[in-house]
């Protein structure tokens, strides 16, 4: 993906730049809901774009409002991410007993 090459937090080692990440998340979410509507969403962008989020919500310099806007955000694109992610699949002890006696078979 070409947003992998960009990722400000890892570019800047200073991050007292909030405009330059403000932008780059801006950006990012952009390209995730120009993606979503054309196959599903990205995982590993939604990702990105939370911890961008978290990195802005962190600096000090930020004003209070967009501190809390940052950080309520960036809660609800972690929640959104860990919806998404594969849920293991449960299996009854009777199916992994069946299944491992199969392997010695």
């Amino acid at each position: 993906m070409a947003n992998d090459r960009i990722d400000p937090i890892h570019v800047s080692q200073n991050r007292q730049q909030p405009e330059l990440m403000l932008s780059a998340v801006l950006h990012l979410m952009s390209h995730y809901t120009a993606r979503d509507g054309g196959g599903g969403a990205c995982l590993k962008l939604a990702s990105v774009i939370e911890r961008h989020l978290k990195a802005l919500a962190g600096l000090p310099g930020l004003s209070p409002v967009l501190r809390a806007t940052c950080q309520q955000l960036s809660e609800q694109w972690a929640q959104d991410v860990e919806r998404a992610l594969p849920r293991p699949q449960k299996t009854s002890f009777l199916s992994r007993l069946m299944a491992r006696e199969a392997d010695h078979a």
